[in-house]
């Protein structure tokens, strides 16, 4: 089978054909290329995360998200240190490696109660990699984040395209200030997450192709691609959702092009369809995130409507998923941190960052 694009830079006409066919034999072959690849550099291992959203708190006003500030019909709640501690634990006991604490931006968690809360983890779990997805902070913040023992960052782009950025999002937040961040915190020496949705409002295949170009440029870590859903009481609560398969064929580009990439597949796409993060794991994902945050909580994270697995204990999470990736055929990889095979190279001193 004639792997896409193999060898070569594909160029725009070739990367919109392949965000837009409706082709089944051609989004098989892609599937099949993506796969190949991803065995290439990983095998058959799929990477567990530990998942803590420890705060529901956030100054931003994203029209699509479900904790905004404005929506008032959430109800918001926060971790305590030591109960992120605990989830720690309790991940650890379950053979977890990694911990990815996810939180809006909560004025609260200030810089310095973060650090605390990440020298605490890295003091007693030395060997494990603590994962930061907190948003936009200065540069400064993120120094000392990496000092007080934080080896990765997950900071979703959300689509690269400006104009769209701009209907998603309220005046005050600035695409060219995302991207600002994700270079420091590559430049500074974090495993970078970055990633996009499928399907927003105004999405269209050339903004898709503006995140493909992007995501090219930044080389990120790992790619988190997920499907939009909406979320009551947001401005976008009327919509429809993103397409699972277009989802699909995104994940399988972006392993096509950025072959040592970290790509998950995404509880949103499981909330879309029952079987969509196996479905991403054949389209060359190798990351699936179980739930460690309080049973109590974990409904209230409320991103988007339906959202999976908010009831689950984190045991309960953790074998659910790992016989999930056996049935597809994969190996969970429990007992591994799961650190990316892209190199850590800083970026470049005089990038240009895009409004």
């Amino acid at each position: 089978m004639k792997r896409p694009f193999a060898g070569e830079t594909p160029g725009d006409d070739e990367l919109l054909h392949y965000i837009t066919t409706e082709d089944p034999a051609e989004t098989e072959e892609l599937f099949a290329a993506a796969r190949l690849v991803r065995e290439e550099h990983y095998g058959r291992d799929v990477y567990f995360r530990g998942l803590i959203e420890f705060t529901s708190h956030c100054k931003n006003d994203c029209l699509y998200c479900g904790i905004r500030r404005s929506n008032s019909r959430t109800e918001r709640y926060r971790l305590s240190p030591e109960q992120i501690l605990d989830c720690c634990r309790a991940g650890d006991g379950l053979g977890f490696r990694t911990f990815v604490l996810q939180g809006g931006e909560d004025p609260w968690f200030t810089g310095d109660r973060l650090c605390a809360i990440v020298r605490d983890i890295r003091a007693e779990f030395p060997d494990h990699a603590i994962t930061l997805s907190v948003g936009e902070r200065s540069r400064e913040s993120y120094e000392a984040l990496f000092r007080a023992g934080a080896n990765r960052y997950l900071l979703r782009h959300e689509t690269a395209d400006s104009a769209h950025y701009a209907a998603m999002h309220p005046a005050a937040m600035k695409l060219s200030a995302r991207k600002e961040c994700l270079y420091a915190l590559r430049d500074i020496g974090y495993q970078v997450g970055a990633g996009f949705m499928v399907g927003t409002p105004f999405q269209t295949p050339q903004c898709l192709l503006e995140d493909l170009r992007f995501l090219r440029d930044l080389r990120p870590h790992m790619v988190g691609i997920g499907p939009f859903i909406p979320a009551a009481a947001t401005p976008f609560a009327d919509y429809p959702p993103g397409g699972v398969d277009l989802t699909l064929r995104m994940v399988a580009l972006v392993r096509l092009l950025l072959p040592r990439t970290l790509l998950p597949a995404t509880t949103a796409l499981g909330t879309l369809s029952p079987d969509g993060r196996e479905q991403a794991l054949t389209a060359g994902a190798n990351v699936v995130m179980p739930n460690l945050s309080p049973q109590n909580v974990r409904p209230l994270y409320s991103l988007y409507d339906n959202k999976i697995c908010t009831g689950d204990e984190a045991a309960e999470c953790v074998r659910c998923m790992s016989l999930r990736v056996r049935a597809s055929g994969f190996v969970p990889a429990m007992a591994s941190r799961g650190d990316s095979r892209m190199p850590l190279e800083a970026a470049a001193e005089d990038r240009k960052i895009s409004a």
